[in-house]
């Protein structure tokens, strides 16, 4: 039962290894973020608990085949400006990570972000149904989301 500290629901994740780099590399990314535990209870099973943004996460490394990220979970990082998005789109893809469609990316670990200007959900609840449209549309065909090209085509709809 949670606590008055404790959140109702915590994402759990499930590395098939590697569990402590990844936990380094998103600490050193987000503000904060820190680490609660870290334990090796085994040959080939670790576990910690950790906080990115604020956000409680509790993982596991334990080799499986069969498991490993995919396109149903990532995570959203909110960006208040251009700038936010650069850092967190270079810093999330370093070391080789992989650039999806839409401002979503893979990092090196496998797991899946989604880098978003707060500026695209405000262009998507605009009161002109053809300038949300057309910036939606605009997102559509980018990879990294360019604030200025979002704005641009919300504009030109017009």
């Amino acid at each position: 039962m949670p606590t008055p500290t404790t959140p109702l629901i915590t994402p759990h994740l499930w590395y098939t290894e590697d569990l402590f780099a990844a936990i380094d590399f998103y600490t050193a990314i987000f503000p904060d973020s820190s680490v609660s535990y870290r334990e090796t209870l085994g040959p080939d099973i670790r576990t910690a608990e950790f906080t990115l943004g604020g956000q409680r996460i509790i993982a596991v490394e334990a080799a499986r085949a069969d498991f490993g990220f995919t396109d149903v979970f990532s995570f959203m990082v909110h960006c208040a400006d251009q700038d936010e998005v650069d850092r967190y789109w270079d810093r999330l893809l370093a070391d080789g990570g992989s650039p999806q469609q839409c401002g979503w990316l893979i990092d090196r670990f496998g797991l899946r972000w989604q880098v978003v200007p707060d500026r695209l959900f405000e262009l998507q609840h605009d009161p002109d149904p053809k300038r949300s449209a057309a910036a939606m549309g605009a997102m559509m065909q980018m990879v990294k989301l360019d604030i200025a090209e979002l704005e641009s085509a919300a504009d030109a709809a017009k």
